[in-house]
C-alpha cells in the first residue's frame, strides 16, 4: 500500500490537499506493520491562481490513500474518482500513519 501525506516540513500533516506543494510518500506492507519512507514530491503551483488541486492529484497517482488536513469539495471528488482513498487528519505524519494502519488492520479483521 503507498499512501502520500501532505506535509509542508516532511514532519507533520499540514497542508490542504489543494495548495500541497510537497507531498511526502510511504509505502507499507499488506499487513501494514513496516512502513518506508520512499521520497518527498515537490508540486509547482503557478501564482495567483486558483483551483491547482489537480496538480496534487496528478503528483499522487501511484498512491492508494492520502492523508491531509482537508480537502475541498471538488478535489475529494476527483480524489474519490482516482480511486484513492482521502483520510483527513492532522498532526505529526508518524502519529497519522499510525492511526490509518491502526484502522486499516481494525477494519481488515474478521469478527
Amino acid at each position: 500500500m503507498r499512501i502520500a501525506v501532505a506535509s509542508s516540513d516532511g514532519k507533520n500533516v499540514d497542508l490542504h490537499f489543494g495548495k500541497a506543494r510537497s507531498i511526502c510518500i510511504f509505502d507499507f506492507d499488506e499487513e501494514g506493520n513496516n512502513k518506508k519512507f520512499i521520497e518527498k514530491r515537490s508540486v509547482e503551483f503557478n501564482p495567483g491562481e486558483k483551483h491547482q488541486w489537480m496538480k496534487t492529484l496528478n503528483a499522487i497517482g501511484d498512491c492508494d490513500v492520502v492523508i491531509c488536513v482537508q480537502a475541498g469539495f471538488k478535489s475529494k471528488f476527483g480524489i474519490e474518482e482516482s480511486g484513492i482513498k482521502l483520510v483527513e487528519d492532522e498532526g505529526s505524519i508518524d502519529e497519522a500513519l499510525n492511526r490509518y494502519i491502526d484502522h486499516y488492520k481494525f477494519m481488515k479483521t474478521p469478527i
